[in-house]
């Protein structure tokens, strides 16, 4: 009876006194929930705040990219066909966006072989899916390297609290129960970090692929206007 109520009473400070509570008022806030994490959360708070960035940065540069008017190629085509090559080159040149630096070197290469326009046009291309795709990779390793700092630093954390049990010969719930409860807040938190780089890189991977197939249309349609015959 008397180790039950032992039991007991140590089952009820557990519940009382929560670790990384700093303030004693037996929750733990935010603040106080990322700080018992320990100094493995700087890096993990690092990749978020380069996830972040580089999500919003890609976002609005991507989003930028793939505004096209619609009349675009329209106007080009009636430059061209018309035999007003200069007027097409300088509307393309004065709109800044992948597709019109594409059709402005394929207007540079007029008058040589379809081939050599083309390949031209392709190298341009390259280029601008290589400025779309800037700071990409950042969100990649973010999501590979994320949890696996979250697992490490649950790893030493766990690593200290058993050895604090072995110096100190303390043997409590409390002490194991609070130990791992906060040695978990960094893998909890690597995860949910990886997670959001992982889906930021999907999610911009994706518009990059509508950008690239609408570039692929515009080379198309002008290599189609260089074959209409000129009025």
């Amino acid at each position: 009876m008397i180790d039950l109520l032992q039991i007991t009473d140590s089952l009820t400070q557990a519940v009382k006194k929560v670790a990384g509570d700093r303030n004693g008022d037996g929750y733990l806030g935010f603040g106080e929930l990322i700080m018992t994490g320990g100094w493995i959360m700087i890096p993990l708070g690092i990749m978020l705040v380069a996830a972040v960035y580089v999500f919003s940065e890609r976002s609005i540069a991507i989003r930028n990219a793939s505004k096209i008017d619609g009349n675009f190629m329209n106007i080009i085509r009636d430059n061209i066909v018309s035999g007003n090559v200069a007027a097409a080159r300088s509307f393309a040149k004065n709109t800044n966006n992948p597709v019109a630096r594409i059709i402005d070197k394929g207007i540079q290469r007029i008058g040589k072989p379809l081939d050599g326009i083309e390949k031209s046009m392709d190298n341009v291309g390259t280029l601008e899916m290589y400025k779309l795709e800037k700071n990409m990779g950042v969100l990649s390793v973010i999501s590979k390297a994320a949890p696996i700092f979250g697992f490490v630093g649950t790893l030493m954390g766990l690593m200290q609290m058993f050895s604090g049990i072995t110096t100190s010969n303390e043997f409590e719930v409390s002490t194991i129960s609070g130990g791992i409860y906060t040695k978990l807040i960094t893998s909890i938190t690597g995860l949910v970090i990886g997670l959001f780089a992982y889906l930021a890189h999907s999610y911009l991977d994706t518009q990059i692929d509508k950008t690239s197939n609408k570039m692929e249309a515009a080379s198309s349609d002008f290599l189609d206007i260089l074959q209409e015959p000129t009025r």
